[in-house]
């Protein structure tokens, strides 16, 4: 079963514990460091998970349960798929539903977690989380690209250091896309409010490949989230469904 109370929800965590990025000093402040402001957006309606009918063409490898954990009224899904479950590599593919159902976009090469994958994400098990989660904030070191989605420049996006096959992690947070797990929606994607606990990790983006596994987020070439920036709508409701071949296909 797929849980709905931390899937279509919630996410974010500490570099070297779980996630990809966060700052303790976000949760005393309600601020990310170092930031521009952010343009307020109203506050937006809980989309309901509403069953997909059975007409409409539905997403390559998903099975009856994923599908049905797909909001009603999302438009658009982000799909990853790993090979498998302990396996850091996958692929992304953006799906835009219409009268017709779902059609599919470009597919491209993605990282996910070290350790592959896991149904009750943990800090620090370097596994990235299964399930349908809502995106709704973006932001990036670098400016705007022309992101739909509520973005935030900041010097507070930086990846020091190297990645677990010793590649250079600069240049990871130009750009990122916030998956809400364990996160408030309509915050930077540096905010530290973790809803679960902080032992439930965080930081959990969408990110720029640095050629390796992840600490649990997912990441895809520069020039894919740019396009991915700027593709995502919130009037169309973007989720990501994240998870290996097997696990999606149920």
């Amino acid at each position: 079963m797929i849980d709905r109370r931390t899937t279509v929800g919630f996410l974010a965590a500490p570099f070297l514990l779980s996630g990809c990025g966060g700052d303790p000093s976000a949760a005393r402040s309600g601020a990310a460091p170092n930031s521009s402001a952010r343009t307020p957006t109203p506050a937006r309606t809980p989309v309901p998970a509403m069953p997909v009918s059975a007409a409409l063409r539905r997403i390559p490898g998903l099975g009856p349960a994923v599908m049905a954990a797909i909001p009603g009224l999302a438009r658009q899904a982000v799909v990853v798929t790993g090979r498998g479950r302990d396996s850091p590599v996958s692929t992304a593919v953006l799906h835009e539903r219409t009268e017709a159902g779902w059609e599919a976009g470009q597919t491209w090469p993605a990282h996910n977690a070290l350790h592959g994958w896991s149904g009750h994400h943990m800090a620090g098990d370097l596994r990235s989380p299964l399930g349908v989660y809502t995106l709704s904030d973006a932001g990036g070191l670098l400016d705007d690209p022309g992101s739909r989605l509520p973005y935030e420049q900041s010097s507070g996006f930086v990846s020091p250091g190297t990645g677990f096959e010793g590649e250079p992690l600069a240049g990871s947070f130009d750009y990122v896309v916030a998956i809400d797990y364990n996160r408030e929606r309509g915050r930077s994607p540096l905010d530290w409010t973790r809803p679960l606990g902080a032992d439930r990790g965080g930081g959990i983006w969408i990110h720029v490949d640095h050629g390796g596994p992840t600490h649990g987020c997912i990441s895809i070439g520069k020039a894919h989230m740019k396009a991915l920036l700027r593709a995502l709508d919130p009037d169309r409701h973007p989720v990501v469904v994240l998870g290996y071949a097997d696990w999606l296909a149920r």
